[in-house]
């Protein structure tokens, strides 16, 4: 297997791409793995694989789609794996009849905590002469992630979703607060890395990039409009709101702890007035 493809062509992944696949293999990850198509649009030199399609559709389903969609195209298959292997090569060789050069999209289903890249591998196939004789390896090639909004709203609606036991309201709580720590936390390293990267620009240890320090200036531009009267006003506002509604949420809380309260003591009042016949004085 080569180390990077020569063709010189750009994917763009769609993040839904990644959750249907995602959830495909969560569906039939006891059973084997059929190819799958993955219908795509293409520009130029420039390919997006945008949605799986279902699990080896027949010739004349292609056909249909091809009327339903007539920009989209077969562009390859996809599978779950660690890495490529010899025997995805007959199926690869098989999707040639349908696309002259198919695109081999892999899925690592493992969990690595230490990888911080997606799990997901493109190959396209080269032919390539091994020992005097000629064949068709995997070679890998790059991809970038590419969204619209639909697909924003999709992805965020699935990394929200709730337990299947409806879970309580301080679960729910502690899985979006966790949520906004790991975005703050990753800001944090980010603006971290930036700024060991201005120092060092200022020792002249590195290069200065112009297009770099234009950005930093744009950004550091919108900083001073936090400062404003405007915002300081609308800030308090806010805090404000939320102190009063948390204070109304503490009182809401020990009205219906009393109410609990008064219900049990006049359960039991009642019970000893039926019994030695004192009456109940709440």
């Amino acid at each position: 297997m080569a180390s990077s493809s020569s063709s010189g062509l750009t994917f763009k992944l769609h993040p839904l791409v990644i959750v249907n696949i995602s959830d495909h293999h969560t569906r039939v990850k006891s059973q084997s793995q059929p190819p799958h198509a993955s219908p795509s649009s293409a520009n130029g030199c420039d390919a997006s694989v945008s949605a799986p399609a279902a699990a080896s559709p027949p010739p004349r389903v292609f056909g249909a789609d091809k009327k339903v969609f007539p920009n989209f195209y077969i562009l390859g298959w996809y599978s779950t794996g660690s890495d490529a292997q010899e025997s995805d090569m007959l199926i690869h060789k098989s999707l040639m009849d349908i696309n002259e050069s198919p695109v081999y999209l892999l899925l690592n289903p493992s969990i690595n905590h230490a990888q911080k890249d997606l799990p997901v591998t493109i190959y396209e196939s080269e032919l390539h002469v091994i020992d005097g004789i000629p064949q068709l390896i995997f070679v890998r090639s790059s991809y970038t992630i590419e969204t619209v909004e639909a697909e924003r709203i999709s992805v965020d609606h699935v990394a929200h979703l709730k337990p299947s036991d409806g879970g309580s309201a301080a679960t729910q709580l502690a899985a979006h607060l966790t949520s906004i720590h790991s975005a703050i936390k990753m800001l944090n390293s980010r603006i971290r890395v930036l700024h060991h990267y201005l120092l060092a620009m200022q020792k002249g240890d590195i290069t200065s990039e112009n297009s770099l320090l234009r950005q930093v200036s744009s950004l550091l531009r919108r900083l001073p409009a936090i400062e404003s009267g405007k915002f300081q006003d609308d800030f308090l506002m806010e805090y404000n709101d939320t102190l009063l509604i948390s204070y109304l949420a503490m009182f809401t809380n020990c009205a219906s702890t009393m109410n609990d309260l008064v219900d049990k003591f006049n359960t039991a009042y009642d019970r000893q007035s039926r019994r030695g016949g004192r009456s109940a004085f709440m």
